[in-house]
């Protein structure tokens, strides 16, 4: 299995070259290696978790928050 630092890469790159969200890069890599998607969770990094975040605030799948005007 590999580390949470290099799937957060790997992730990242698949966001960059395929121009997908951050969760559907996920979804694309676990279809393309074999993977459960539930199993994944302990492989998000911290910044990869609010960016999926991001995207689902985006995309209305969770409640939108509050922001401050900047």
């Amino acid at each position: 299995m590999k580390t949470s630092k290099t799937f957060s890469l790997q992730i990242e790159n698949i966001v960059q070259e395929k121009n997908l969200t951050h969760m559907e890069a996920v979804l694309w890599y676990c279809s393309k290696e074999g993977i459960d998607p539930d199993t994944v969770g302990s492989l998000l990094t911290k910044g990869l978790k609010g960016k999926i975040e991001a995207n689902a605030r985006e995309l209305n799948f969770l409640p939108r928050q509050a922001q401050l005007p900047i």
